[in-house]
């Protein structure tokens, strides 16, 4: 799986027909998410029993989904109600670590440069 360093993370945190393809899951990305699934972002899909899970994501040239099936055990979702994870909390739902208490180290973190057109 390649690095999502292009954008962001996106939990769905409702239940999904893993079913569902690339273009049922892209439209899903704009609908239920309000996110542009061309932009380098990942989104991880869930199963109604979350022992499946799948990351839908654009390849430069064309979209790539990763599926991942559990023989055991159920994929535990991050605290918190928002669709954005960072990559911390994606390493521990795919792992199953479920984490009681976490406490970030201050770290840098640049701001998005923001281009601002003046007008002449």
């Amino acid at each position: 799986m390649m690095a999502a360093g292009r954008g962001g993370i996106f939990l769905y945190r409702g239940t999904c027909d893993l079913r569902r393809s690339f273009d049922r899951l892209a439209r899903m990305v704009v609908e239920e998410l309000g996110e542009d699934p061309l932009g380098g972002s990942w989104f991880i899909f869930l199963s109604a029993d979350r022992r499946k899970v799948k990351v839908l994501y654009w390849d430069f040239d064309g979209y790539a989904l990763w599926y991942k099936r559990l023989e055991a055990g159920r994929f535990e979702l991050p605290a918190g109600d928002s669709a954005a994870i960072d990559r911390t909390e994606l390493v521990h739902l795919l792992e199953g670590i479920k984490a009681e208490v976490v406490s970030r180290q201050p770290r840098y973190r640049r701001e998005k440069l923001k281009i601002v057109e003046e007008k002449a």
